[in-house]
């Protein structure tokens, strides 16, 4: 196992405090649920692609003083990551690499499809520097899967899995979704089983979201949805859904460490971890966000549109579609929000302090919450219950 990453001080958790999130928008289809920065595409440009992820990377360098910064985490995100050439993935690594200072067991993350994966591929992203491997398996249930529009089958999930290990990761994790049109709780419960048979180190459990507010773009699933084509679970049958994943991990030795992760101990994911603990994370490619703190906290996101991206990289522009000053009571609303996801909580005096919030002002809120059985004080930290999980958006919203 690589070596521990820094502790973050406000919820014991290890996290990186400096990432690199690297978008590879192309796939081969584009499924109905999804609202990432994608596309499909018959013919992937990945010369044209990788050239330009070089060129905003140097760009990026120059223009934000970053350079020599310590990296602790890599995330290659999509998209389908696993079409991109494993030499392709190799040269942005060691761009990253003279660029910054790389830490010694920094984690590097790339996601695969399971339909576009297979051993000598993922031996070659071994090669390149990559340690740790993301399946997007979704389900191992054929209806299911045919909900999502995924292509691969269960089968080829398992035997994705397999290559990944055949390559060497020793460090495997995998997305499953549930509360989908049509798919019973036995379903989910036969996923979570199927899963944990495995052997994964670490496994998400997410609910299929289709309210436009939570979405970049409207989807086709959503406007399914909202002709009465499709119908999501009632959210008590949601909530059940999700208890049922959580006891199935829980019983094969995976912790819950955030509201959707899961992981054995020592095998929870830095890189996120890294968001969900208020750390910065310079981010290149089509769609990409980052979050980076100089004089101001700045967010910024790049063009969603491939060809846009590239146009504008090739054209020696940084290609943002929005870029943002934060101010101290976003900060404060962001890392509580965030912090609230966490099973260790966050440290809310200190959060309060360090953004010029008043904690006493909360107090009372906070007293409510652990009367209610929806959080509990550990330590200087505020954290949710299983039950203040499944209401943790209102909560955040009353502690802001």
């Amino acid at each position: 196992m690589a070596p521990r990453a820094p502790v973050d001080a406000h919820t014991g958790l290890e996290a990186a405090r400096f990432g690199v999130y690297v978008h590879f928008p192309y796939c081969l289809s584009k499924c109905p649920y999804c609202d990432f920065a994608s596309t499909a595409a018959r013919q992937i440009p990945d010369e044209r692609y990788t050239r330009a992820i070089l060129s905003e990377l140097q760009r990026r360098l120059e223009v934000q003083q970053l350079g020599g910064r310590e990296v602790s985490s890599i995330f290659i995100g999509g998209g389908t990551p696993s079409l991109w050439d494993p030499r392709s993935v190799g040269a942005v690594l060691e761009a990253i690499s003279a660029g910054f200072t790389v830490a010694g067991g920094c984690e590097v993350t790339l996601e695969a499809n399971p339909g576009a994966s297979d051993a000598e591929r993922f031996r070659g992203y071994r090669a390149a520097g990559v340690n740790r491997l993301s399946l997007g398996v979704q389900s191992f249930e054929a209806s299911t899967l045919t909900t999502l529009g995924r292509a691969h089958d269960g089968p080829t999930a398992q035997r994705a899995f397999a290559a990944a290990r055949a390559a060497g990761f020793d460090n495997v994790s995998m997305d499953f979704i549930y509360g989908v049109h049509g798919q019973t709780e036995a379903q989910v419960e036969s996923d979570a089983r199927a899963a944990v048979a495995l052997g994964s180190e670490h496994l998400s459990a997410y609910a299929l979201t289709l309210d436009q507010a939570s979405l970049a773009q409207e989807v086709p699933l959503a406007r399914q949805l909202a002709r009465g084509e499709v119908a999501l679970p009632p959210d008590e049958t949601v909530v059940r859904m999700q208890r049922l994943v959580r006891d199935v991990f829980a019983g094969a030795g995976l912790a819950r460490y955030e509201i959707s992760n899961y992981a054995r101990p020592g095998f929870h994911s830095r890189h996120n971890a890294l968001y969900w603990t208020g750390g910065e994370y310079l981010a290149v490619g089509t769609g990409a966000t980052g979050f980076v703190q100089g004089a101001q906290a700045v967010r910024y996101s790049n063009q969603r549109s491939a060809e846009k991206y590239l146009l504008e990289v090739e054209a020696g522009q940084l290609p943002e579609a929005s870029r943002e000053v934060l101010t101290p009571n976003e900060l404060f609303e962001e890392r509580v929000a965030m912090g609230l996801r966490l099973v260790n909580g966050v440290e809310l005096e200190a959060v309060c302090e360090a953004f010029g919030q008043s904690a006493e002002a909360r107090a009372q809120t906070v007293r409510h919450l652990v009367h209610a059985g929806l959080a509990e004080r550990r330590g200087g930290r505020l954290a949710l219950t299983d039950a203040g999980f499944d209401v943790h958006s209102a909560i955040a919203a009353r502690l802001m």
